[in-house]
C-alpha cells in the first residue's frame, strides 16, 4: 500500500509540476522554451509515478526514529533552499544547501563546507555565465 501511496503523491506531483512549467515564458534561454527542461523531468517521473501505483513491490515499513528525522530535515532544507535562493543569492543559497545536505548524510564540517563552496561556485559559472542563466548572484538585502 505504501508504494501506491507514494506513487500517487508523486504523480500530483509530476502533473502539477507539468502543468505550472507549461505556463512558464521566459524572454531568453533554449529555442524549444522554458518548458522543456521541465517536462522532461515530469513526463518520466510521472510515468515511474503510475508503475508504484499499477506494480507496488513488497509493503515496506514506513521510517521511523532517526532515518525519519533525517529525511524531514532533508526536505526542511530543500524547502529553506527554495524560500531562500532569490534572498541569498544563488551562491550563497546553494553552499548553505549542499553543506546542510553533507552534513545529513554524514560528512564533517571541513568537507561539507568545503564541498558547499566548490559545487555553489562550479554551477553557479556553468548556468550563469556559460549557459547564460541568470541567477541572483548577491543577498537581496531589501526585501
Amino acid at each position: 500500500m505504501t508504494d501506491r501511496i507514494v506513487g500517487l503523491v508523486f504523480l500530483t506531483l509530476s502533473i502539477w509540476y507539468g502543468v505550472t512549467a507549461g505556463d512558464y515564458k521566459a524572454s531568453f534561454g533554449d529555442p524549444l522554451g522554458p518548458a522543456a527542461f521541465p517536462m522532461m523531468v515530469a513526463v518520466p517521473a510521472a510515468l515511474m509515478s503510475v508503475m508504484m501505483i499499477l506494480q507496488p513491490g513488497s509493503n515496506p515499513a514506513w521510517a521511523t526514529g532517526r532515518p525519519m528525522a533525517r529525511q524531514a530535515a532533508t526536505l526542511a532544507v530543500l524547502l529553506g533552499y527554495a524560500l531562500l535562493l532569490e534572498r541569498l543569492g544563488f551562491p550563497l543559497a546553494t553552499m548553505l544547501g549542499v553543506t546542510l545536505l553533507a552534513r545529513l548524510i554524514g560528512t564533517g564540517w571541513q568537507k561539507a563546507i568545503s564541498a558547499g563552496v566548490v559545487i555553489a561556485l562550479l554551477l553557479y559559472v556553468s548556468f550563469d555565465r556559460l549557459l547564460g542563466l541568470p541567477l541572483p548572484l548577491l543577498p537581496n538585502l531589501t526585501g
